[in-house]
């Protein structure tokens, strides 16, 4: 099994450090595991500690006064998560949920932050992550707002072929497993509504199914729906 050491070099955000200060963070971190399905933290719980994801996926998401879940990131091994609570010295406003068997790398708040007085350039790496998932989010709100289901499942589709597809004779192999559910989480709607929509695209020859796995077949007609002018009849 990979040494601490080596999963904290393979980070992006720690990617300059110099060995001795990857040494140092070895030190001052532990790792702890979690069942699948079980939470890592909810709202309200104090952000103490600044996680990073060594194997297995977490689930990011909010859930209402009435108990709708609207699912935030989908995090994927070397990812780091509740990062920015710390930073702004607030509670934890968000649920992390366990989706398989994971192994995460803990580090107390104090710790992070004399790290990144030491290291402007982990700093700024930081900044960079935490804008380019709040841009992710923000999108995905703007098509809560804007968009209807089919339209936001096929942009939901679209994203993650190309952060987890595959290429193969010209289709594309979704190398992540989610549930209907999951993926209805992702868009704010429902199981059944995501169910019936991926029906659809399947009779339509757009996708296709690999046990759990989602192939996109013909990714030109899954953007049309994203542009109501060209959209396929």
């Amino acid at each position: 099994m990979p040494s601490k050491y080596w999963f904290l070099k393979q980070i992006k955000l720690f990617s300059d450090l110099p060995d001795e200060e990857i040494r140092q963070m070895e030190q001052v971190t532990r790792m702890e595991s979690v069942k699948r399905r079980q939470f890592i933290y909810l709202p309200g719980d104090p952000a103490s500690t600044v996680l990073l994801l060594k194997s297995g996926r977490v689930k990011l998401s909010r859930v209402n006064e009435d108990g709708k879940e609207l699912t935030l990131a989908i995090l994927e091994p070397g990812e780091i998560f509740g990062e920015m609570e710390v930073l702004e010295g607030m509670p934890r406003d968000t649920v992390a949920e366990a989706l398989d068997d994971v192994s995460i790398c803990v580090m107390q708040r104090s710790d992070f932050e004399a790290m990144l007085k030491k290291d402007p350039n982990t700093s700024i790496r930081l900044t960079k992550l935490i804008g380019l998932r709040l841009k992710k989010i923000e999108s995905r709100i703007e098509d809560l707002v804007f968009k209807d289901v089919p339209a936001r499942l096929a942009h939901l589709l679209i994203g993650l072929s190309k952060e987890f597809g595959v290429q193969e004779n010209g289709q594309t192999r979704l190398n992540v497993k989610l549930s209907h559910q999951e993926l209805a989480n992702l868009i704010g709607s429902t199981r059944e509504t995501v169910t019936a929509t991926l029906g659809e695209f399947k009779k339509r020859g757009w996708i296709a199914f690999d046990g759990r796995r989602l192939v996109i077949l013909r990714a030109k007609e899954l953007e049309q729906l994203l542009h109501p002018l060209t959209r396929p009849a």
